[in-house]
């Protein structure tokens, strides 16, 4: 097995372009042309088709695509496998969305290790789009995330949501809400919906982000209003600088674990599961 040939394979169905592929991976144009003709050689088919409207998979290129991925899968795992894990007898890559890391990493970590005591942790925290691209790659073994990618290759259960909440430094009131003085938080697709539907008024607002502790750094620097996790809501508001706006609703965002579909069944991660489900407070 070529492993370059592979991921060559792998992103031209991606870009369903030669020039695009051979800049994302730093070749020239006729190395990515030289690696696809060594795989149809190995293989004894046409794999891509070309015309003026793109490059295509031909019948044998889709049927061989969900072999090629899961083929670069269980490269990465092997590799993994024949690492050195010092006393540990393996070492499991976490990832976990940037805004659940600081209130929720140290007690899914501490049931990790009690479930898991032979095992060693690598996490990760991240967004949606990185840690779905790595689970598909294998260079994640689980992770928890916002926004899951729909890809034939991850399998993803809800397991609980977050709330947030919206504060104020210049009063409880929506009616006291400036789009000048307010930050736009986008945490995640549907949290960005759902921001629009409530608060439709505010995406004219001139600031934005998307991460909790970007929006809680900039309310604390230069005051105004956003949304913000509720344990961090609540901690500014001890402050005495902020209000909780009290006629706007929280906003909950979904929580989702996700692992390589070959993995949906195994029981290590059905534990990593049953973990965080815990710690989300869903039975």
């Amino acid at each position: 097995m070529q492993p370059e040939l592979i991921e060559t394979f792998l992103d031209l169905v991606e870009s369903r372009s030669f020039h695009r592929t051979a800049e994302r991976q730093g070749l020239t144009q006729s190395t990515v042309s030289g690696r696809v003709r060594a795989l149809e050689a190995a293989l004894g088919v046409r794999l891509f088709s070309r015309s003026r409207a793109g490059t295509h998979l031909t019948t044998e290129g889709l049927k061989f695509e969900p072999h090629a991925r899961a083929l670069r899968h269980a490269w990465a795992e092997a590799k993994r496998s024949v690492e050195q894990t010092g006393a540990q007898a393996v070492t499991l890559r976490i990832g976990i969305q940037n805004d659940l890391a600081a209130g929720h990493i140290g007690d899914w970590i501490a049931g990790f290790r009690r479930a898991l005591p032979q095992a060693g942790f690598y996490i990760e925290p991240d967004y949606s789009a990185q840690m779905c691209a790595d689970l598909a790659t294998g260079l994640l073994d689980f992770a928890v995330l916002f926004t899951p990618r729909a890809t034939p290759d991850l399998h993803f259960s809800t397991v609980g949501q977050v709330s947030y909440r919206l504060i104020s430094s210049d009063g409880a009131r929506r009616d006291g809400l400036r789009a000048d003085r307010f930050i736009r938080a986008n945490y995640s697709p549907a949290f960005g919906l759902a921001h629009r539907a409530t608060l439709p008024e505010m995406e004219a607002a001139p600031l934005a982000a998307g991460q909790n502790a970007a929006v809680a750094g900039l309310l604390q620097s230069i005051g105004g209003a956003g949304f913000v996790l509720q344990d961090t809501a609540q901690a500014l508001v001890a402050t005495g600088n902020f209000h909780l706006v009290t006629d706007v609703a929280p906003l909950t965002q979904p929580v989702y674990a996700a692992m390589h579909l070959r993995h949906r069944t195994s029981a290590l991660h059905r534990r990593l599961l049953k973990i965080v489900e815990r710690q989300l407070g869903r039975r």
